[in-house]
């Protein structure tokens, strides 16, 4: 699939959302999910806050939880961030709309032009949002429609927008994702493969690809550090999560990996991108 990725900004500020007990008490389980270990998913979010800030050195942001907003820390749906410009979502699911509110107040306090979604028939979920430095790739899925799509491109007029469908019950990103700055990521299951041949037809940005044995590890993030000299992050699932994926990652060469669990959070319905919003520009003080 030349060479992409100057636009993947370097990062400053990591925005994530506190996990509230009704995510493992009866209140998560009627919204259709599983019972969780609840120390269990506040510990492996509270690690991944810690790499977030000490390990990658962004500013960490951290939104209380919320015991009506049981998916809360999935707030990777709630906004697409490119430069200055924060695009607020629609959820599909009517119950998550609410998670948006708090998302738009600490972007907004950060100085963030803020985009909303008025057309009452659009639906956009964050992580079926896909950007690799040069354009965007929106995947059509159960969560997100041609409409949703049809926002993005008018908020981001900069970049393509090119619409990917996703087979599979999953989001864009639980398929597939930037491994580095020239290099898609994806998983080995036929959905995550039809996606990345979807998107290899549709770009003029030809990009190196890894395959990866699991699909949601290619679910990472690439990270730009705000320090110079640095080199660039990749956040990704660990070996106690993913271990089938971990020699194909190795092959990375040019990122230093920083594994994290998420492997309860996952139960939820939680990918790594889902739990946090990164900056890749400074924002207005």
């Amino acid at each position: 699939m030349g060479t992409p990725g100057e636009g993947l900004g370097r990062c400053s500020h990591a925005l994530i959302r506190g996990v509230p007990k009704s995510l493992a008490s009866g209140e998560g389980a009627g919204a259709g999910l599983p019972a969780l270990d609840l120390a269990k998913a506040q510990r492996e979010h509270g690690v991944l806050g810690g790499k977030l800030r000490q390990r990658l050195g962004l500013q960490l942001l951290e939104l209380p939880p919320e015991e009506s907003l049981p998916l809360g820390p999935l707030l990777g749906d709630t906004a697409v961030i490119q430069g200055d410009t924060a695009l607020i979502t629609r959820p599909w699911s009517p119950s998550r709309r609410p998670e948006v509110d708090g998302v738009r107040k600490a972007l907004q306090d950060l100085g963030l032009r803020i985009v909303e979604m008025g057309d009452e028939n659009a639906t956009l979920d964050g992580t079926d949002v896909l950007f690799t430095g040069r354009e965007f790739f929106v995947g059509l899925s159960k969560w997100t429609n041609h409409r949703g799509a049809e926002i993005v491109a008018d908020t981001f007029r900069d970049f393509a927008v090119s619409t990917v469908p996703v087979s599979s019950s999953s989001h864009l990103r639980g398929l597939c994702g930037m491994g580095g700055p020239r290099t898609v990521v994806a998983g080995s299951s036929e959905a995550a493969q039809k996606a990345v041949r979807a998107m290899a037809v549709l770009t003029d940005h030809p990009y190196a690809s890894l395959t990866l044995p699991d699909d949601a590890a290619a679910d990472c993030l690439f990270l730009r550090p705000g320090l110079p000299g640095v080199p660039p992050f990749l956040l990704h699932r660990g070996g106690g999560d993913l271990p089938n994926s971990q020699e194909a990652l190795q092959k990375l060469s040019d990122v230093t990996l920083v594994p994290v669990s998420c492997s309860e959070l996952e139960k939820a319905g939680a990918g790594l991108s889902s739990l946090c919003l990164v900056l890749s520009t400074r924002p207005h003080s």
